[in-house]
């Protein structure tokens, strides 16, 4: 790559960094409107047709939408176009499913760590008849978990993955309510070997 090349790159990665600096800044949310070009090309201090390149492949990404007339605005975006993208090209064979699955299984399980020094009593009772009067499916529960564990990194990869894992072929067991309870006993103890035993079995962990 020559030196005009390299700048042209990283000024374009300077500006999509920018972008969402600026809308974390302001607050800005899904249906919010982006400035025009011209305010951009001002406000960030790059070229009208680096601006354009930058909000180009934000569009296509589904991150913004152009609306003909009116402007350029945040969308609400959940990762599907990824899903779609990733499970349509990448993911296709066994070795990449099997890597998504484990991937999953070890953020639920550092979840539950996580979960284990936060949750309350009241909500381990409030999880306990939640089990007890339902067929819970797994992604339900662990993202009640998920939720008491409250890191949003955590959060964020297990939002992907599961979908990723939802948008796959992938032979898997149905968590029964006995299991749930058998973690949410350990969760209770703040017993780690027996969270690592409960969800290693039923995961086939080695």
């Amino acid at each position: 790559m020559n030196e005009s090349s390299s700048k042209a790159s990283k000024l374009y990665v300077d500006i999509v960094n920018d972008l969402r600096e600026m809308i974390d800044q302001n607050g800005l949310k899904p249906g919010d409107k982006l400035p025009s070009e011209r305010v951009l090309s001002e406000t960030l201090g790059a070229g009208r047709s680096s601006i354009r390149e930058a909000l180009r492949a934000l569009e296509l990404l589904g991150l913004i939408e152009t609306r003909k007339g009116e402007g350029t605005f945040l969308r609400d975006f959940q990762g599907h176009k990824l899903v779609e993208l990733i499970s349509t090209f990448i993911l296709q064979n066994d070795k990449a499913k099997q890597d998504v699955l484990e991937t999953k299984n070890y953020i639920q399980l550092n979840a539950l760590y996580i979960a284990m020094e936060k949750i309350t009593e009241d909500e381990i009772e409030y999880l306990k008849h939640w089990v007890k009067d339902q067929e819970i499916p797994e992604s339900e529960f662990f993202f009640k978990i998920i939720k008491i564990a409250d890191n949003f990194l955590v959060h964020r990869l297990w939002t992907i993955l599961n979908d990723y894992y939802h948008s796959l072929t992938i032979p898997s067991k149905d968590w029964k309510r006995e299991d749930y309870l058998l973690l949410l006993d350990a969760l209770n103890h703040k017993d780690q070997l027996k969270l690592w035993s409960v969800y290693s079995y039923y995961n086939n962990f080695k």
